[in-house]
């Protein structure tokens, strides 16, 4: 990147019309969310046949659903005859099938098209090529990804390593066995600020130590500026006097079963791009998924997740949702602070980073080599 008139230790910004421009907006859509693996729901949500969730992704409206079979499936949410929107609900359960509210186009949760008016009139029309069209779909970290390409990017190399590569090794992550992790919380957050500015706070520290308290009483160093993420393998300590990851400091509930001695008493934080964040510390996991509504607009789902035993037996799980809470809180009002700036002439030609802040100059240039013709 380049420094033009600046000091050498600091770098451009992207140029505040990348925050605020629907075009681009648009074309993020297309090419990032609408190409990408998109965490889009946790598997536990839909656990019974016929549950259904329905996730906006890029440009698309995506049917998520269990079958009859078990499985869980990935479709369009539209329906085949003329386009009207199979499901309108954000989430429910269908008894054996799916019914277009409009002409009463019917499909399998399979997503075979088994009925509609007068279709045994017309013994040559395929049911299975008019069935829901398919979209891509894994099951990792008991979520349920999906990829609207038509030829997915391998989920190994951009997924899964990105977590292998923050955390500096393929089998780090297992430790924490988040596929067999409870829901003890879930906060919505309907932010006022676009993606990216989410995305680069959550990658820096720089902010900490003026606007997380409770976080840097329980992680010292990152009063210091110099978040998790910028190094390879690198976990914040806790304090000496820290018990837990909760926001008073006290005791959580123990270390997850394969949590080691190495990944003992410091947190991780990993960004899956373009819109996991993941928060790993020895009792607890959570995860943020980000929905991109429109240029200044994210809806973004937080989970916290515990061993089954303490979701069970009802353990009050407050202290530690509490302190992640306020870290979320903190960092959103931070970036619709932030959003209004971006269509001022002031922040025209873009703002510079700090040297602790750098890492985030290679996220931008991802960006810029996605949106290239």
């Amino acid at each position: 990147m380049t420094t033009t008139d600046q000091e050498s230790s600091l770098i451009s910004t992207l140029p505040g019309h990348y925050y605020t421009d629907p075009e681009l907006f648009a074309l993020e859509q297309d090419r990032i969310f609408g190409a990408m693996w998109f965490c889009a729901v946790r598997v536990a949500d839909l656990a019974v046949a016929g549950q259904f969730q329905t996730v906006q992704v890029g440009r698309e409206s995506v049917l998520i659903a269990r079958g009859r079979d078990g499985a869980l499936r990935a479709f369009l949410n539209i329906c085949r005859h003329r386009g009207a929107r199979l499901c309108v609900a954000d989430a429910g359960q269908v008894k054996r099938s799916f019914q277009c509210p409009y002409h009463a186009w019917t499909y399998g949760t399979d997503g075979k098209l088994i009925a509609a008016p007068n279709l045994t009139s017309m013994p040559d029309v395929d049911r299975t090529r008019y069935g829901l069209i398919p979209v891509a779909l894994r099951e990792w970290l008991g979520y349920a990804w999906v990829c609207l390409a038509d030829e997915p990017p391998s989920f190994e190399d951009t997924v899964i390593g990105a977590v292998s590569g923050r955390l500096g090794g393929d089998d780090v992550i297992g430790g924490y066995g988040v596929d067999g992790l409870a829901l003890g919380r879930r906060i919505s957050y309907d932010v006022r600020a676009n993606w990216k500015l989410i995305i680069e706070n959550f990658m820096e520290c720089y902010h900490c130590a003026t606007i997380h308290p409770e976080l840097t009483e329980v992680l010292p160093e990152f009063a210091d500026g110099y978040a998790a993420q910028y190094y390879v393998g690198h976990g914040a300590e806790f304090g000496s006097d820290v018990e837990g990851f909760t926001v008073d400091g006290s005791g959580g509930f123990g270390r997850l079963d394969g949590v080691g001695d190495e990944h003992d008493r410091r947190y991780y934080a990993i960004t899956v791009r373009p819109q996991v964040f993941l928060n790993l510390v020895p009792d607890h996991v959570i995860v943020h998924r980000m929905f991109p509504l429109a240029a200044d607009r994210t809806l973004v789902e937080c989970d916290w997740l515990y061993a089954p035993e303490v979701v069970e037996r009802g353990h009050d799980v407050s202290r530690s949702v509490e302190l992640f809470h306020r870290v979320n809180q903190q960092d959103f009002d931070a970036c619709e602070r932030c959003q209004p700036a971006m269509s001022s002439r002031a922040y025209a030609s873009g703002g510079v980073l700090v040297p602790s802040e750098h890492h985030i100059g290679e996220f931008h240039e991802w960006l810029r080599a996605e949106l290239e013709p």
